[in-house]
């Protein structure tokens, strides 16, 4: 379990870099191109990773539905959308926006496959999440 744990934090942290050097990029340069250099390196360097370990292409993958696809055309737009918004909201609030979004996102997936066992707990996270935003708002207007 320890070494999860330990994969999830450094996902975590390797993230916030991304996300931190998208943004320095975006003011440098402008949220597309920021966009554009952050899936040319990602693509290159899963792309000599999965061709060293192998299964670069899986099994079945042209089987699947076209929808299954979407996600990279979603991608673009998040990390160009993102690029942008951190230029001007700042990192830490794009991180909580962000995540108050998953959570949210996950809490209305949950009640619409009715999977009640998790929502108060979900909601409660949802909240949470919130009041932290409004208290980070407070703090810098102060």
């Amino acid at each position: 379990m320890t070494i999860f744990v330990l994969s999830a934090c450094l996902a975590g942290i390797l993230v916030s870099l991304s996300r931190q050097l998208n943004g320095r990029l975006s003011f440098a340069t402008s949220p597309l191109i920021a966009s554009f250099w952050n899936h040319l390196v990602g693509f290159g360097l899963l792309t000599v990773i999965g061709i060293a370990i192998g299964g670069l292409v899986p099994a079945g993958a042209l089987d699947a539905p076209w929808y299954a696809y979407l996600g990279g055309p979603v991608g673009v737009v998040f990390v160009a959308a993102g690029s942008w918004v951190i230029t001007r909201i700042g990192a830490m609030n794009t991180a909580l926006m962000i995540i108050g979004g998953q959570m949210t996102g996950s809490v209305a997936i949950n009640l619409l496959k009715s999977a009640e066992s998790t929502f108060l707990m979900a909601s409660l996270g949802v909240v949470l999440i919130i009041a932290g935003m409004i208290v980070s708002q407070r703090r810098t207007r102060d």
